[in-house]
């Protein structure tokens, strides 16, 4: 089917440009459905294209914390599990689907994962959230129900969290080191508490500490007073933490983390980081005390799943991240405001 009005799409043109472009929605292919997009959320990632800091080819459509519901459906797609109006957090668009790591259920690590793809009945390349309309095969999509749309918007950082804090095998009773407090952060803090983990939160804001004390960190700690792996060894009798997550995006603090960590602990290294400089360690000491040095990208369909569950079931309250809203026609002040670096999220409203 074709309908007949525009789609609207936000574009980066360049450096410090984006500007609103309008398009024909695309047709409603028989295996597809059509979304209607409610609401995206600029990611720091976003943030960094828009100040050059992350090179792409422009033209290019940012946007992937995307949540819309259904206006078309394709012949094809299966009637029992998705109806038109269904309220939709959108997954990951951006796998091959065929590789060894797509295949054996590992998407978020696809060897040929590509933020510049080209995705059907969009204009141009990239992730594609800023626009008014998407067109999506079913098995990207994932219900969501009893929220708000800007809520919502925060599923998939929420989906990447949890893969990391599965990633780090949480137990209960670890004590759990979270290093940085910005909103993956927090979100750590949020989901580790839950695990029963006790968690130490290290951040330089402490408006921000305090806000990871609120929602159920049992320690704060600004590194610019006190020594943070001094302070750990302190809390736990001189053990130090079986896990420790770094979400900043500088290599430095690597160094400081692992310091943090007990024998056998799990050190994760969440964020991208920007300069991506070399760190260094004692392998002697990573063969002594059997610890882990991991990483954690992206999420997958189950992270999904299961983020859009515990926001649909108020198991965690994402309120707070939502710092600012924004109409799409006010996108380059909403970009603005964002790259201030002072809040959590901006959402952008169609």
């Amino acid at each position: 089917m074709k309908l007949s009005h525009k789609m609207k799409t936000a574009v980066f043109t360049g450096v410090g440009q984006i500007q609103l472009e309008e398009y024909d929605i695309p047709e409603v292919e028989p295996d597809k459905v059509l979304i209607k997009v409610d609401a995206c959320a600029i990611c720091t990632w976003e943030q960094r294209v828009y100040k050059g800091i992350k090179q792409v080819e422009f033209p290019f459509i940012g946007g992937h914390e995307t949540v819309g519901h259904i206006i078309a459906m394709g012949d094809r797609v299966d009637k029992v599990h998705w109806q038109l109006h269904d309220r939709v957090a959108l997954g990951v668009t951006l796998a091959c689907n065929n590789c060894y790591q797509c295949k054996s259920g590992n998407e978020q690590n696809c060897e040929y994962f590509n933020h510049s793809k080209q995705l059907e009945g969009l204009p141009h390349k990239g992730m594609g959230g800023l626009s008014s309309h998407l067109l999506v095969h079913p098995a990207n999509l994932f219900k969501y129900k009893n929220i708000s749309v800007e809520e919502a918007t925060v599923t998939e950082p929420v989906s990447c969290v949890l893969h990391s804090v599965e990633t780090a095998d949480v137990q209960f009773g670890d004590v759990v080191v979270v290093i940085g407090c910005g909103i993956m952060g927090l979100l750590h803090v949020l989901l580790a508490t839950r695990k029963g983990a006790v968690v130490i939160v290290s951040d330089t804001d402490e408006k921000r500490t305090a806000l990871a004390l609120k929602m159920g960190a049992a320690y704060a700690v600004n590194p610019k007073r006190e020594d943070l792996a001094e302070r750990v060894k302190a809390i736990t009798d001189g053990l130090k933490a079986q896990v420790v997550f770094d979400t900043t995006p500088i290599s430095a603090v690597v160094e400081e983390a692992r310091k943090c960590l007990a024998n056998n602990g799990r050190l994760v290294l969440y964020s991208a980081f920007y300069p991506d400089t070399p760190i260094s360690f004692s392998p002697d000491w990573l063969h002594k005390s059997a610890v882990k040095v991991l990483g954690t990208a992206n999420s997958n369909a189950r992270d999904f799943v299961k983020a859009t569950r515990m926001l649909s079931y108020g198991i965690i309250d994402v309120k707070p991240f939502i710092s600012e809203v924004y109409p799409v026609h006010d996108i380059k002040a909403a970009f603005e405001s964002a790259c201030k670096g002072d809040k959590f999220r901006v959402v952008v409203k169609f």
